[in-house]
C-alpha cells in the first residue's frame, strides 16, 4: 500500500469520525439518536438508504459474480432496481404516516405493537428476535467484506481487518446515533456512486479498442458471458428476481422512511434513489466483465473475482485516487454495517430493555443501553464472520431473505389490509422466518432462493390466520382509517 493511498484513506475516516462528532453534538434525546428527529430531507433519504442497502456486494460480491459467470447476474439487479421502487412507491409513503399516528413509532416491532393495539408483547417480542437474528448475520457479511479488503490493499490479516472496519463504524455509531448513520451514509453513497462510474470508464479507455472489437474480446474469453439466459433456469430466474421482494421488510432500509420529513417528500427521494441505484449497479455489472478482459489480457487472473473493482483501482489510478477507490468499497461496508447496528441498538432498546426490563427508563438510561447494545451486536457479529466456506452474496442473500419473508407481508398487509389482525401479523412473521431457516438447513437455496417459499408462505399464513380469527377493534380500524385520510389529504 502507497503513502498517498493510505493518507486518502485516513481522509476519509478523518471525515467519518468527523460527522459522528458534529451528529453526537446535535443528538439531544431518543428521537434524535434512533431516526433522526424525523427530520432528513429527501436527498440524504435516498442516498443513505441506497448505501445501507447495497452494501460490500455491490463493488465485490456483484462484480465477482459477473467476472466468473457474465451477465447472467444482471437478473438480481433487475430484481433489485424493480423492488427498490416499489418499496418507495407502495410502503413508504403509507409507513412514514402510520409510524408517527400509531404513538410516533421509531422501530418495526414498535409500529406492529402499535397498529395492532397488542397489549401482550408478543408481536414485538417475535420482531425483536427477528431483527436480531437475522442482522447479527447481516453485519458478519460486512465484516467478511471488510476483513477482504484489507487483506488485499494492506496485507493485514484477517482479524486485523476485520477489526479496523468494526472500530471505526462502531465509534460514528455509539456516539452520533441515526444522524451520524445517515450523514456518513450520505457522503458515502455519494463516493460509491462517483467510483462506480470512474472505474469501468477508465479501465475501458485503458484496453483502447472501440466498442464491437471490446465484444468480440469478450466473447474470445467465453462465448457464453454475453448471454443473460446462461446457466439459468426459469426457477433460478424467478429466485434472482425475487430479491426484489425482499425491499418490503428490510429494517435498515425502512428505517429512512420513517425519518423523513414528510410523506410528501418520498417522490423526489424516490426518483434520485432509483437513479442513484440504477447507475451504480449498471457500473458494477461492466466493472465485473471489463475486469475479466484486462486481467485476461495481462494474463493475471484473479485468484478471489470478488476483488475485480479493487485491483481495477490498484493498477489504473494514481495512489491517491486509488485510496479513494478503496475508501468508496470500505464505504459500501461500513454504511450497511452502521445502518444495521443501529437498529439492532434500537429493538434492543425499545423492544426488549423497555418493554420487558424497565418499563419507567428515562431517555438517558434508554440512550445508554442502546450504545451498549451497539457493542454487544458488534461482537456476536465478528464471531460469524469467521464461519468457513461463505461468500459475501451466500451470507447477504440470506439475511436479505430473512428479512424480507418475516416482514415483507406482514408490513405490506398491515398497511393496505385494514381486516388484518396481530394474530395473522405474529403468524407471517414465524411462518416467513422459520420457513428461510429451514430451506437453508435443508440444503433447498441452489434449486430455489429461500425468499420464495418463505415470502410466499408468509403471505398466506396472514390472509388465513387474520380471517380465522376476531376481527380488530374499533380503534384499530379508526387509526387505520385517520391514515387513510391522511394520505387522501396530501394528493
Amino acid at each position: 500500500m502507497k503513502l498517498w493511498s493510505i493518507i486518502a484513506i485516513g481522509v476519509y475516516l478523518l471525515i467519518l469520525l468527523t460527522i459522528g462528532y458534529y451528529s453526537y453534538k446535535k443528538t439531544s434525546n431518543l428521537s434524535d439518536y434512533m431516526i433522526g428527529g424525523r427530520g432528513l430531507g429527501p436527498l440524504v433519504t435516498a442516498l443513505s438508504a441506497g448505501a445501507s442497502d447495497m452494501s460490500g456486494w455491490m463493488l465485490m460480491g456483484l462484480p465477482g459474480a459477473v467476472y466468473l459467470t457474465g451477465i447472467s447476474n444482471i437478473w438480481i439487479g433487475i430484481g433489485l432496481t424493480v423492488g427498490a421502487y416499489f418499496n418507495y412507491l407502495l410502503l413508504a409513503p403509507r409507513f412514514r404516516v402510520y409510524t408517527e399516528i400509531a404513538n410516533d413509532s421509531m422501530t418495526i416491532p414498535d409500529y406492529l405493537e402499535n397498529r395492532f393495539k397488542d397489549k401482550s408483547n408478543i408481536l414485538r417480542l417475535v420482531s425483536g428476535i427477528v431483527i436480531l437474528v437475522f442482522f447479527i448475520l447481516y453485519v458478519s457479511s460486512g465484516l467478511v467484506a471488510g476483513g477482504k479488503l484489507f487483506v488485499d490493499t494492506y496485507k493485514l490479516t484477517y482479524t486485523m481487518g476485520v477489526v479496523v472496519t468494526l472500530s471505526v463504524v462502531v465509534l460514528y455509531t455509539y456516539y452520533g446515533g441515526f444522524l451520524a448513520v445517515s450523514l456518513t451514509d450520505f457522503f458515502q453513497g455519494t463516493l460509491m456512486f462517483v467510483c462506480l462510474i470512474t472505474v469501468p470508464v477508465v479501465a475501458y479507455m485503458n484496453i483502447g479498442v472501440d466498442s464491437g472489437t471490446f465484444v468480440n474480446k469478450v466473447k474470445a474469453i467465453d462465448p457464453k458471458l454475453f448471454d443473460i439466459f446462461r446457466g439459468t433456469s426459469i426457477a433460478s430466474i424467478i429466485s434472482l428476481l425475487a430479491w426484489g421482494l425482499g425491499y418490503f421488510g428490510q429494517p435498515h432500509i425502512i428505517v429512512r422512511f420513517m425519518a423523513i420529513k414528510s410523506a410528501k417528500e418520498l417522490k423526489s427521494a424516490r426518483r434520485i434513489g432509483i437513479g442513484w441505484m440504477a447507475i451504480g449497479l449498471l457500473g458494477a455489472v461492466v466493472s465485473g466483465i471489463i475486469g475479466l478482459v484486462y486481467f485476461t489480457e495481462h494474463n493475471t487472473p484473479l485468484s478471489d473475482p470478488e476483488t475485480v473493482f479493487l485491483r481495477l483501482g490498484d493498477i489504473l489510478f494514481h495512489p491517491f485516487i486509488t485510496g479513494i477507490i478503496l475508501s468508496a468499497v470500505l464505504a459500501a461496508i461500513m454504511s450497511t454495517i452502521s445502518s444495521q447496528l443501529l437498529v439492532c441498538s434500537s429493538s434492543i432498546t425499545k423492544d426488549f430493555y423497555l418493554a420487558f426490563f424497565n418499563k419507567e427508563a428515562s431517555e438517558k438510561q434508554q440512550m445508554v443501553i442502546g450504545k451498549l447494545a451497539v457493542l454487544v451486536v458488534a461482537a456476536f457479529a465478528t464471531v460469524l464472520a469467521y464461519l468457513p466456506n461463505k461468500t459475501i452474496l451466500d451470507i447477504v442473500g440470506q439475511a436479505w431473505a430473512g428479512f424480507g419473508s418475516s416482514f415483507g407481508p406482514v408490513l405490506l398487509l398491515s398497511l393496505y389490509w385494514k381486516r388484518m389482525t396481530k394474530w395473522g401479523a405474529l403468524s407471517g412473521m414465524i411462518v416467513g422466518g422459520i420457513t428461510v431457516l429451514l430451506w437453508i438447513v435443508l440444503g433447498l437455496s441452489s434449486f430455489l432462493y429461500e425468499m420464495i417459499p418463505g415470502f410466499s408462505l408468509s403471505l398466506l399464513s396472514v390472509i388465513i390466520v387474520s380471517l380465522l380469527t376476531k376481527k380488530p377493534d374499533s380503534d384499530v380500524s379508526n387509526q387505520f382509517n385517520k391514515m387513510e385520510n391522511i394520505l387522501t389529504d396530501m394528493k
